[in-house]
């Protein structure tokens, strides 16, 4: 019965498989769907208990996808460990925590619901190769990353140093410049905040010039990743 299960809940090449994966790929959509539905304000109360029912039906197969998914794991702890075994105990957390808490007023445990769309990443090839390419080229992007967060900073201080006096209101001190460095350094520059003295404004050029760098460069590094991860994969095959 396990090696029967096991092939039917695990991604194999046949029918019961792909009927189940896609079966399970549906209800991820409708719940989402369900989810949104249930922020729009004024519903009547049929639609609700709908919503309600829709919501009671997935969470029953998630958790008994969840389940069947430890007893067919070889390795069942790294299984409840695992990237995918963590995101499906995530999707299911918020309606078991809501049997006993109020979620009124833990509202942003609902927000755990969206976790069901990352269950679509075991199904869906492309999103595992880009998985890959990530884990390939991770340590890259946490140079850049570092490298990033050291600018920030570096950009936050020199806006200080220029704005300070002239614009107390908006750079006061280093933390309050880190608005400004995050939003110039990354080119989307709301113009609510902005230099207004000449040095302020020659810094704020080359801050720019490097904010191109800083959204060109990871764009980089995640395409040569994945094009290595897309050989892998084609040299497998």
């Amino acid at each position: 019965m396990k090696q029967y299960l096991k092939k039917i809940v695990e991604i194999n090449d046949n029918s019961k498989s792909r009927i189940f994966a896609y079966f399970i790929q549906i209800l991820i959509f409708i719940s989402i769907v369900a989810f949104s539905f249930e922020t729009v304000p004024d519903l009547e109360p049929n639609t609700r208990k709908l919503l309600r029912i829709i919501e009671i039906f997935c969470v029953v197969v998630f958790t008994i996808e969840y389940l069947l998914r430890i007893y067919v794991a070889d390795a069942k702890y790294k299984f409840i460990f695992s990237f995918f075994g963590i995101i499906d105990f995530l999707a299911i957390l918020p309606f078991y925590l809501a049997l006993g808490i109020d979620l009124r007023s833990l509202r942003a445990l609902r927000f755990l619901r969206l976790f069901r769309i990352l269950k679509l990443m075991r199904y869906n090839k492309a999103i595992k190769r880009f998985t890959s390419a990530i884990s390939t080229a991770k340590e890259e992007i946490l140079l850049f990353l570092f490298v990033t967060l050291i600018l920030i900073y570096f950009a936050s201080v020199g806006i200080y140093y220029f704005e300070s006096e002239a614009q107390p209101e908006h750079f006061a001190s280093i933390f309050d410049s880190l608005w400004w460095a995050i939003i110039t350094l990354t080119t989307v520059g709301y113009g609510d905040v902005y230099p207004i003295t000449v040095g302020g404004k020659v810094f704020t050029f080359f801050i720019l010039m490097i904010g191109l760098g800083i959204v060109a460069i990871p764009t980089g590094i995640i395409s040569s990743a994945l094009t290595t991860a897309v050989d892998k994969k084609e040299l497998e095959e």
